[in-house]
């Protein structure tokens, strides 16, 4: 039998006639037919060069393992990379708990037969709930910018308005995507979407161009406390105050893990919060190992407009006994489709399940101590990078895991360096020479819980041989 006329032994409609069995139940004549609907134009008009298909187990395990092989890992190689996705320790019982059956496979079910996995989601919003001294706190949405997407389209709900300020030093993907969220111009709902300078000798919001911009017409302010390039915004209460005082809603971003050192979003004024789930207890993973959670008070006014599930707790009639359940779930895209609030797109629940499996292992005093060790081991990289000789660090002293380093008096672009670097098994910083003009040739350092004086050496020492 020939290549083209076999069944592919993955893709059971790959069958020979299974096509011209589709077309004759639904009365197509050709499936060109079947997207009449899609223009001429955006159709191939040159046939893939795909490689004959794999027809065994063993060919396809040989050309896995051989693509897979090329990959260089943060395991076997010593990373300094962040900006979305960190590495930080994850305990073996997290793997451990979120890999048992009753989790793993758990899609969907009733409130009775999925009463230990709402327990375990329960868990999840209501550490993290304290953490930011917030109350309530949806499951997790596919990404930050996605959940910082849904905040900010909650507050243009909410206030009427179509206005969002950011910082203009943003993470360009996630800009990307809470730009998808606004909607573009020619659309109905479309949000402006207006950034808000820095202040050059800080890198934290320039509080004068954020007065300018604020007014009668801003749904809500956005900002980052840790920042995308690590500064601390020692400012978060007045910025909090400023937006209160224009009718507009704070959203505050924050990175989880910081939260045993700084001050809670809810306690300078937050009224909505967006943030990474991946720094609990989620490993570093291509595509579905991010995770995004909102949160707010107990108020209607924030509650009616969440897009998501919230798991709530409740008395039963058997005293001492509690019940858990998901909570005004009729207004999302499940409980009315388009009519609902907001489309709760793809759902990383099982991190959440991670989340409280991690965040009950560390407790308050545990955040303190990974928190402390951060600071201490991200200010100490700064130190020994700002003592090799024409490496200077952008706003030192002012950052949480991560901090910029300018090379611009070395002579050499940060894409040379980081090449040099990989070559002798280091991940360098995030190039970011290219995404704002004033920070020239620069790139994001991460610092966490799992470098050791020794990697940080190994760091400085090799750049000084990079940059020699």
């Amino acid at each position: 039998m020939s290549q083209d006329t076999q069944s592919h032994p993955w893709m059971a409609n790959s069958a020979p006639g299974a096509l011209q069995a589709m077309l004759d139940e639904i009365g197509a004549r050709d499936a060109r037919e079947v997207f009449a609907q899609i223009p001429e134009d955006h159709f191939r008009t040159t046939p893939l060069d795909l490689p004959p298909a794999l027809t065994s187990e063993l060919a396809l395990k040989r050309d896995l393992v051989g693509k897979l092989t090329k990959n260089a890992d943060c395991e076997g190689n010593l990373s300094f990379l962040g900006a979305g996705v960190w590495q930080h320790h994850v305990p073996a019982i997290v793997d451990e708990i979120v890999g048992r059956t009753e989790f793993a496979t758990n899609v969907w079910g009733s409130y009775q037969s999925d009463h230990g996995r709402n327990q375990a989601w329960f868990e999840f919003s209501s550490q993290l709930g304290a953490l930011l001294n917030l109350d309530v706190v949806q499951l997790p949405v596919y990404s930050w910018g996605c959940a910082t997407g849904h905040a900010i389209r909650m507050a243009a709900r909410i206030t009427g308005r179509t206005k969002v300020l950011m910082p203009r030093l943003s993470d360009p993907e996630r800009l990307s995507v809470i730009g998808t969220y606004c909607k573009p111009t020619q659309m109905d709902g479309h949000i402006e979407i207006v950034l808000v300078d820095a202040d050059p000798t800080s890198g934290r919001l320039d509080l004068g161009d954020l007065k300018s911009k604020l007014g009668p017409d801003v749904a809500a302010v956005y900002f980052e406390n840790p920042a995308y390039l690590g500064t601390i915004e020692t400012e978060a209460a007045e910025i909090a105050r400023l937006t209160r005082a224009a009718g507009a809603e704070t959203i505050v971003g924050v990175d989880p893990i910081s939260l045993g050192v700084m001050t809670a979003p809810g306690d300078y004024g937050a009224d909505l919060v967006t943030g990474p789930v991946q720094p609990l207890g989620v490993h570093m993973q291509c595509g579905g190992g991010a995770g995004g959670f909102i949160a707010s008070r107990d108020e209607a006014t924030y509650v009616l407009e969440y897009n998501g599930f919230l798991v709530s707790i409740a008395e039963t009639v058997e005293p001492g006994q509690h019940a858990f359940g998901l909570a005004c779930p009729h207004q999302n895209s499940y409980g009315s489709r388009e009519h609902g609030k907001d489309w709760t797109g793809n759902s990383t629940y099982l991190w959440a399940i991670a989340g409280a499996v991690y965040m009950s292992l560390l407790g308050p005093q545990g955040f303190r101590e990974v928190g402390t060790l951060i600071v201490s081991n991200a200010r100490y990289a700064a130190k020994m990078l700002g003592d090799v000789p024409g490496v200077r660090i952008v706003w030192p002293d002012t950052t949480f895991k991560e901090f910029v380093v300018n090379f611009d008096d070395t002579g050499k672009t940060v894409a040379e360096i980081n090449d040099a670097l990989r070559a002798r098994g280091i991940f360098g910083g995030k190039d970011v020479s290219g995404e704002d003009g004033a920070l020239g040739q620069s790139a994001l350092y991460c610092v966490t819980e799992v470098h050791t004086a020794d990697d940080i050496h190994r760091l400085a020492e090799t750049l000084k041989e990079v940059l020699a």
